[in-house]
């Protein structure tokens, strides 16, 4: 028996609005838990997360994982051999996105999927030795990062119980939180030109995964390292990749529905604690013309509804 994506919760059940995390590097996350304030580096009550275990393209599929309570060290250099994790030093986005997300929504749970690798790409073309998340990559015997994405999404989704009280439960998917980019605009303006039709099908792909065509989205916008250049659309690989992304946003919609289902927001170099919950804030305003959620005037508290 595996949790359940749909349907009404049983008096027994307890309902999770569940959440994908992708990406390359940045969404690993460098920030160190050493720097993390003090409300931050304790397990969250309220929201679980299953990471799948990075693996590079061209292996036996792998997103290996075990749920287990929100804490830090699911940045980079974590692990899993889907028995027990190897926690790392870092963490990534996940940490303040829960916490905001549970700020507006005290007694909403969260449920995270977490699937990211550093250097990837969309584009084939600059897979280089890091792996592409284009699920064609290769030939249909291959193995890529959208393979061991599915692997994780199912891994996942096997566990009919995954906060262990002897209760399955029920999972809403709510979202999908991107960031990617870098990888795709490190090799010819050509590659980078291509980005947005790229990622509109790989979102296509992820929402596929979690049966439902309108998931909200949130990307972030990448951030050129070389602060000394005046950026304008096209005049860097780099710059080519952000205005894909800016013509994309809020455009990207389904031909029924009257809201966008896709934002992005700017990110900044490195990932700090607190920067973090824009993500949060990103993913609720998707919904403020048709929310989900009953809030209160300036939005600082949400119950969600549905």
């Amino acid at each position: 028996m595996a949790a359940a994506f749909t349907g009404r919760p049983t008096a027994a059940q307890s309902s999770y609005r569940l959440y994908f995390l992708g990406g390359q590097s940045n969404m690993d996350g460098y920030g160190q838990i050493s720097d993390l304030p003090e409300d931050l580096r304790s397990p969250q009550s309220g929201v679980m997360i299953f990471r799948g275990s990075p693996a590079p393209d061209g292996v036996a599929v792998d997103g290996r994982g075990i749920w287990s309570p929100l804490r830090p060290g699911h940045g980079a250099g974590f692990s899993s051999n889907g028995t027990s994790n190897t926690y790392s030093e870092r963490f990534g986005v996940e940490l303040t996105f829960a916490q905001r997300l549970q700020e507006l929504s005290p007694v909403t749970k969260i449920a995270i999927i977490k699937y990211s690798r550093g250097g990837t790409s969309i584009d084939t073309a600059a897979a280089g030795r890091f792996g592409s998340w284009d699920p064609d990559y290769g030939g249909a015997t291959s193995v890529t990062q959208y393979d061991h994405f599915l692997a994780t999404i199912s891994n996942a989704l096997t566990e009919p119980d995954i906060d262990g009280d002897g209760q399955p439960d029920r999972l809403i998917p709510a979202g999908i939180v991107w960031m990617q980019g870098e990888s795709d605009a490190a090799y010819t303006a050509e590659i980078a030109s291509r980005y947005r039709y790229n990622l509109e099908r790989l979102i296509d792909l992820l929402r596929a995964a979690f049966r439902t065509d309108d998931l909200p989205v949130v990307v972030g916008r990448i951030s050129d390292s070389d602060r000394t250049r005046t950026e304008r659309c096209g005049t860097t690989e780099i710059s080519c990749v952000r205005c894909r992304l800016t013509s994309w946003s809020g455009t990207a919609q389904l031909p029924s529905s009257r809201r966008p289902t896709t934002t992005t927001i700017q990110t900044r170099g490195t990932t700090t604690a607190r920067d973090t919950s824009t993500w949060a804030g990103a993913w609720l305003s998707l919904w403020f013309d048709s929310p989900p959620a009953v809030c209160s005037p300036d939005r600082t508290q949400c119950v969600i509804t549905h």
